[in-house]
């Protein structure tokens, strides 16, 4: 049985939408694939994962991800891919076998720059190492490996499978195995977790030599065990120390800041996650994924999947649960909620080549911005002061409407 068309129609908000200029060129286009299941839900997760049943349905994962993209081909006719990010879930749990399979059948519809990333989110387990070789073989050529703490306390309450040493030896292996680029995913305020608890992930992370790492503190997140059970999270004095001590040691050993939660060796910032910052364009498939395109005529739009996996594996039901075009009022917000994320910025002239809208229809946002000291005072570029990197929602508020 084939699956019928997923277009829905697009939600418009408030009156009839004046129209937006020609976009000069597209953005890159990257690719988004989710796999979304997980040895076990950790407590903390709001993310679109599942409890993995003993054998995953691999082969029909793959077919349904290539029918989605399938559906998406239209809107991205003549462009090539700049990255893949394989997200999940932990996308490691599919064998390189299928991860194969996929990424030829990908290549096969979209064509691939020359240059392309793809990364591949990866658990330090080592059943899940022992794959690091054959993933190199297939073109990733770069993992992100969740290692969240290695002190094991700490992970039993973040309720990860893995220990300190495997966490350890995941680095290692990911070397071996011809990875020169990859990140550690690291959280910072756990339960119950000192300053120098916190310094001694850092140290032991930074030991590992990564390119990136992304280090980050543990929110609670609605319809998650942690939102309805909160453990004891450290003071906010503590966290601020944490955060001010940590960034310092990173800069020490060479890792540059460029986004709220993510540092990098000279050259090496993940070039999928900028090109999301940048309001770039991405493809998103499988079970929850999101997508945003532009199109020439100045339209964007954002999709998004069916969100559970038995259901997008229902050839009954559509891949596609919604769609909407982003409306005049919503572009300021839009563009600058993840741009302003990046320490510096980015270039004025991308508004307008991104959005089809002038610079002057932020001017009256973006004085008040400035005049309130959250946003520099920089024709050229749009960017966040240091303050307003610390209240980055109260700067995004100055751009509603």
């Amino acid at each position: 049985m084939t699956r019928e068309s997923s277009a829905s129609p697009l939600i418009f908000g408030g009156a009839a939408q004046s129209p937006r200029a020609a976009l000069p060129v597209l953005p890159p286009l990257a690719l988004y694939i989710h796999i979304p299941w997980c040895v076990r839900k950790c407590p903390y997760c709001d993310f679109n994962s599942h409890t993995a049943s003993p054998v995953l349905p691999e082969e029909e994962y793959v077919d349904a991800l290539l029918a989605d993209l399938d559906q998406d081909l239209h809107a991205v006719y003549g462009r090539e891919l700049s990255s893949i990010f394989f997200g999940g879930g932990t996308p490691s749990l599919f064998s390189a076998q299928a991860l194969g399979r996929l990424l030829k059948g990908v290549e096969q519809r979209i064509p691939f720059a020359s240059d392309i990333e793809i990364t591949l989110e990866a658990n330090p387990g080592t059943f899940e190492q022992e794959k690091f070789i054959a993933y190199r073989a297939l073109g990733i050529n770069r993992l992100s490996i969740g290692i969240q703490s290695f002190q094991q306390e700490k992970l039993t309450a973040l309720g990860r499978i893995h220990n300190g040493d495997e966490a350890v030896r995941a680095a290692g292996m990911a070397r071996q195995a011809g990875f020169d680029n990859f990140n550690l995913d690291l959280m910072h305020g756990l339960p119950d977790q000192s300053l120098e608890d916190a310094l001694s992930d850092l140290r032991q992370a930074i030991a590992l030599k990564p390119t990136h790492l992304s280090w980050y503190q543990l929110t609670l997140e609605p319809n998650t065990v942690f939102w309805n059970q909160p453990p004891t999270l450290p003071e906010d004095d503590t966290l601020w120390d944490i955060q001010e001590a940590g960034q310092a040691l990173l800069a020490e050993h060479g890792y540059k800041q460029y986004e709220v939660s993510a540092y990098a060796q000279p050259g090496r910032p993940a070039r999928h996650n900028l090109n999301y910052w940048s309001f770039g364009d991405f493809i998103g498939i499988g079970a929850g994924a999101h997508g945003k395109l532009s199109h020439p005529d100045g339209r964007i739009i954002r999709t998004w999947k069916t969100r559970l996996p038995k259901d997008y594996l229902n050839p009954k039901k559509r891949f596609q649960a919604g769609e909407k075009a982003l409306t005049n009022e919503e572009m300021p917000f839009e563009f600058l909620m993840n741009a302003l994320r990046l320490t510096a910025g980015v270039e004025a002239r991308l508004y307008p080549e991104r959005t089809g809208m002038t610079l002057e229809s932020l001017a009256e946002s973006r004085r008040e911005a400035e005049q309130s000291g959250l946003l520099q005072v920089e024709p050229s570029r749009l960017a966040a002061t240091e303050r307003g990197q610390l209240f980055l929602n109260d700067l995004l508020q100055k751009f509603l409407t």
